[in-house]
């Protein structure tokens, strides 16, 4: 929601879609949802999605994605022996969202993050690549539901590899690219390698604020350890990437800035990727909300530069 709610105010702001303002959009897990969401062609060429359209996922479908039967509560054991979900309701959704819509249509250049887990490498969609090779355009529900595959949630993708025998075990990108931010501007500079005035937007699903003390871990074993820890390789993988663009896309010689990041602190709202209860969906937009107002001469300006 709050990635999407930024980017509802980016359009406000230059009167344009995403699609239009970017020239690649990177996406991880929910982000990569988003992406797929506004690079997906509607009628006459247009965006299907706007960003506030992609904001009503999150607000109206959530319930279907994050749902459990009573059967499936008991044979998960709380996501002890099976995933926590199973896929039938993302995979609605984004049926629904997407269609047969694939890859090579995006209407700006993607990457979208995931992982493989039987030849254990990061595995990456990009639609430049999916135009100049068949064999490796898939629909853009199959992208969409590979990298959100997060452990323990919902299961791996199995994804056809072009023969009968052949397949793809893939999971959520979080795992290795959370922020995939610098993966994007690797791939800029790949595609782009003579540029020198990227410029990059770094939208971030809200700051985990619950610490995990000392005290507390000091004495944790594998059963302790296992439900935080995929918490603390996102949010370290995240803040890396942060880091580093800092560093590499420092502001020019006439003070422009490179590099854009927004993120915001999760107070008073739960920090479970799947709390979709109406109250927790509030605060979260209220966050959003909060952010947008406290940094709004920073759009203005990103605003500008990206019409400029």
């Amino acid at each position: 929601m709050i990635p999407a709610m930024v980017l509802a105010r980016i359009e406000q702001l230059t009167g344009k879609p995403v699609a239009e303002l970017f020239d690649l959009m990177a996406g991880t897990s929910t982000g990569g949802i988003l992406v797929l969401g506004l690079a997906t062609p509607g009628p006459a060429g247009a965006p299907k999605h706007s960003a506030a359209g992609m904001l009503s996922l999150y607000e109206t479908q959530t319930g279907r994605i994050f749902h459990r039967s009573p059967g499936w509560k008991v044979r998960a054991l709380g996501g002890l022996a099976e995933e926590k979900y199973r896929a039938e309701g993302i995979e609605g959704v984004l049926e629904e969202y997407f269609g047969e819509t694939r890859l090579k249509d995006a209407l700006a250049d993607v990457l979208i993050t995931s992982y493989e887990t039987e030849r254990r490498i990061p595995f990456f969609f990009k639609s430049h690549a999916a135009r100049l090779r068949p064999d490796y355009d898939v629909p853009m529900k199959s992208v969409a539901r590979a990298t959100s595959a997060a452990p323990t949630y919902f299961e791996p993708l199995r994804l056809d590899a072009g023969s009968p025998l052949d397949y793809y075990s893939l999971i959520d990108g979080g795992i290795y690219a959370n922020n995939p931010a610098m993966c994007a501007y690797v791939e800029a500079k790949t595609l782009h390698p003579n540029r020198e005035d990227i410029l990059v937007v770094s939208l971030g699903t809200g700051e985990r604020m619950h610490p995990l003390r000392y005290a507390d871990v000091r004495g944790w074993g594998l059963a302790r350890w296992a439900q935080p820890i995929l918490s603390v390789v996102l949010d370290a993988a995240s803040t890396t990437a942060d880091y580093q663009l800092r560093h590499l896309l420092r502001p020019g010689p006439d003070g422009s800035r490179r590099y854009w990041r927004f993120q915001v602190k999760l107070t008073d709202c739960s920090d479970a990727m799947d709390d979709a209860r109406p109250e927790n969906l509030r605060s979260l937009r209220l966050l959003a909300e909060s952010m947008i107002r406290q940094r709004a001469d920073d759009l203005e300006s990103l605003a500008a530069a990206l019409v400029a």
